[in-house]
C-alpha cells in the first residue's frame, strides 16, 4: 500500500504524511474508515513504530483524521477537511509534475496545452482527438 523511499532526504514520517493525504484526498480511505493500526503498519513497512504514531499525530492535527481511544485512528469524513490543505497539496503537486515534465523536456506551449485539455474537459467539451 505505501511505499517509502529510504534514500529520500525527506524524513520517513513526512513520506508518510504526505502519502496518507493522498490516499484521503483521492477517496482510497474513505470517510470514517479505520487505517491501519500502528503496529500494522510499523511492520508492514518496517519502520519504528513511533514514527507510524509522530505521523498520525501530525495528521490528526491537521484534521485530516481523528482518533477514538481504544479503537483507533480514522479518515475525517472529506466535507470537514480544510479546503486550502486539497488545494495546497494539489500546487504541490503540479509543481513537482511540471518541474518533472520540464525536465524531461516538455516545451511551455505543450503543458499550456494540457491544462487547455483538462479545462475543456471540466466545461463538458469535446477532446480534440
Amino acid at each position: 500500500m505505501f511505499e517509502l523511499d529510504v534514500r529520500s532526504r525527506k524524513p520517513i514520517y513526512e513520506q508518510l504524511i504526505d502519502k496518507l493525504k493522498e490516499l484521503i484526498i483521492n477517496e482510497v480511505f474513505k470517510a470514517d474508515e479505520k487505517l491501519p493500526s500502528v503496529r500494522t503498519l510499523a511492520q508492514e513497512l518496517t519502520i519504528n513504530p513511533n514514527t507510524i504514531q509522530k505521523a498520525y499525530r501530525e495528521l490528526e492535527r491537521q484534521e485530516f483524521i481523528y482518533s477514538i481511544p481504544g479503537k483507533g485512528s480514522f479518515v475525517t469524513p472529506q466535507k470537514n477537511i480544510k479546503q486550502g490543505e486539497k488545494v495546497k497539496k494539489m500546487k504541490q503537486d503540479m509543481i513537482s509534475l511540471f518541474t518533472e515534465a520540464i525536465f524531461l523536456g516538455m516545451k511551455r506551449e505543450e503543458i499550456e496545452e494540457l491544462l487547455n485539455e483538462a479545462e475543456s474537459r471540466v466545461k463538458g467539451d469535446k477532446p480534440n482527438d
